[in-house]
């Protein structure tokens, strides 16, 4: 028995991340031995390689808006463990945590015994989602997919609806070493007679969306470019989607392609009646959403954002161009050694002007001279102390600098605290 929230959370944290079986047979049995939870709410289910989070917070917060019980779950965590389970603007208590850590070790327990099979980190705070959203009754749980779409954890849910973000390369041990293939992966998530909005674009990829969706008899909605006009990009975002107008507190042009992707899920499932929700819900929700980590702005020059692979490093560079036009761009830099460090690295030697890299004590990270021979920056240094650096960095900034740190959620959910308290 787990009597204190640490206990439960390095149980949870020291399981296998992934297990040997790449199926869902065993989150289907342990939902079956729970009496399937997930079968009790209505649920909307996000994928995509980039921009699931602050979808998920779009979807959330304008049902919220609308007097709806909405239950979230997400990951990474950025600031606390709790902040992946969380019910309209509450997160998971510590003690709730214990609560139900101790129901999945029984039911962990039964699983190894049983049947000789582990059930992994990422299916146990799964499964405590599903058991928080039962008892608390939500009125509907905005699901995100942990990786990929097929054989994710998530993927036991019937959903009202899915929605994909977009497709580009990471996970590819996991996903395949195409766009093609991680596009296939994610669109596992697409069900029968349930429809899937998107803000995919690739004309490559278009074929494979519509085959999937033909084969299921689910309805494609495809976000329409020309349907976003009048961007305006600063320290707030605004922009004009199918005549009506809208403001962010998110910043980027990734975040208006978000939350135009939020705003046709919401609308689609208004015009099949599943729920009810006014425009006035959908501009107060997109605009009360904050998501940190996420071009997350400090003293007006200090940015934090959790890129961690191209497609998200490109979003970083364009919104670093439209906030901070003539501003000198210095970038603390952290990433993990899993990921495609050399790629990113080449596209921001092309635009910082200094370079900064450093390492998180973390079995996945990157050592800061690994990631510095990488690059071939000519302004480049490395520094073994993440928080030195930054305390350094700084101190030193000058009215026409940005520092930019990047390259981790795992390196901003460390740096953050330090970042608010300096």
């Amino acid at each position: 028995m787990f009597t204190t929230f640490n206990q439960a959370v390095e149980w949870i944290e020291n399981s296998h991340r992934f297990g040997e079986k790449l199926d869902l047979v065993r989150m289907n049995l342990a939902c079956e031995i729970l009496e399937h939870p997930e079968r009790t709410f209505k649920s909307i289910h996000v994928a995509g390689t980039n921009g699931k989070g602050s979808t998920t917070n779009f979807i959330k917060n304008i049902l919220l808006e609308a007097g709806y019980k909405v239950g979230i779950y997400t990951s990474p965590y950025v600031v606390s463990f709790n902040e992946r389970i969380g019910i309209n603007l509450e997160y998971i208590s510590d003690d709730e945590v214990v609560y139900y850590a101790n129901i999945l070790k029984q039911l962990w327990d039964k699983v190894y015994d049983e049947h000789q099979d582990s059930i992994t980190f990422f299916e146990i705070l799964t499964l405590m989602s599903f058991l928080y959203f039962r008892d608390q009754k939500v009125d509907i749980a905005v699901v995100e997919v942990g990786l990929g779409g097929l054989l994710d954890a998530t993927n036991v849910i019937d959903p009202l609806i899915s929605v994909i973000t977009n497709i580009s390369y990471d996970h590819m041990k996991q996903l395949g070493n195409t766009l093609e293939s991680i596009a296939l992966n994610k669109l596992g998530i697409v069900k029968h007679n349930r429809p899937l909005v998107t803000t995919e674009d690739n004309p490559n990829l278009r074929g494979l969306f519509e085959m999937t969706c033909k084969a299921k008899n689910a309805p494609l909605i495809m976000i329409n470019p020309d349907d976003i006009s009048e961007v305006k990009v600063a320290q707030t975002t605004e922009f004009m989607f199918k005549q009506t107008r809208y403001k962010l507190q998110l910043t980027g042009l990734h975040q208006i392609k978000n939350a135009s992707l939020a705003i046709m899920c919401i609308d689609t499932l208004v015009n099949l009646k599943e729920i009810i929700v006014s425009p006035r819900n959908i501009y107060q929700g997109l605009y009360m959403t904050k998501w940190p980590g996420r071009f997350e702005i400090f003293n007006g020059n200090v940015v934090i954002d959790g890129a961690h692979n191209i497609g998200g490093i490109e979003s970083l560079i364009s919104s670093l161009k439209l906030v901070y036009p003539n501003y000198k761009i210095k970038c603390l830099f952290c990433m993990m050694k899993d990921k495609e460090h050399f790629k990113v690295i080449g596209e921001l030697d092309s635009i910082v002007d200094e370079f900064h890299f450093t390492q998180i004590d973390y079995y996945r990270s990157a050592t800061a001279k690994e990631l510095f021979e990488e690059s071939h920056h000519e302004e480049k240094y490395m520094h073994d102390s993440a928080k030195e650096a930054l305390t350094m960095l700084k101190s030193t900034l000058k009215a026409n600098e940005v520092l930019v740190i990047t390259g981790s959620l795992y390196f901003i959910s460390y740096i953050r605290p330090f970042l608010v308290s300096l």
